[in-house]
């Protein structure tokens, strides 16, 4: 009876796999995460045209890429993400009706009774960058990491950058 046990078992234990693939397996293990020193990656550099571009969508495109999610070695714990750099934030585009006056943008100053509003129609005219900078951010992780993502966001109100020399390649959005 026991040795009926021990083979089934044997079995069922057993899986047809290459010696490199369960090497591998074996020293990596299940929840393998990587380590920062031995983490290997380069950091690219991209450029959106945020013209006729609708706010949210490029927004969570550019959230995805600042945290490195579209890459395979993507660790939660290390800033895998790549530099962003978003020309023509000025010219950004908004599906909803009337979203210019009923989006409103709040904050608080710290005094009593101390909460202002402004509309969407008054920050593209005062601060286009402030707009497609606040929706990504508040895509992002709220933490150290996060904040250090944020810094790695460029965006230009023309389409003139001063990012030149970094060579960024171009994304369709």
């Amino acid at each position: 009876m026991k040795a009926a046990k021990s083979t089934t078992w044997a079995k069922l234990g057993s899986k047809k796999t290459s010696s490199n693939e369960s090497d591998e397996k074996k020293e990596l293990g299940a929840n393998f995460q990587r380590k920062e020193a031995g983490c290997n990656f380069t950091q690219e550099w991209k450029l959106y045209d945020a013209e006729g571009a609708i706010l949210g969508r490029l927004a969570s495109k550019i959230a995805m890429d600042l945290m490195g999610k579209n890459k395979p070695i993507y660790t939660p714990h290390i800033d895998t993400g790549d530099y962003i750099v978003v020309i023509n934030a000025d010219k950004i585009a908004f599906k909803g009706n009337n979203k210019l006056n009923d989006k409103k943008y709040y904050w608080h100053t710290g005094y009593m009774g101390g909460i202002k509003e402004r509309a969407l129609a008054n920050m593209l005219e005062d601060k286009p960058t402030e707009v497609l900078s606040l929706a990504v951010t508040r895509m992002l992780p709220k933490t150290k990491m996060g904040r250090k993502m944020a810094k790695k966001l460029k965006i230009y109100a023309t389409a003139e950058h001063p990012h030149a020399a970094q060579q960024p390649t171009i994304v369709s959005v």
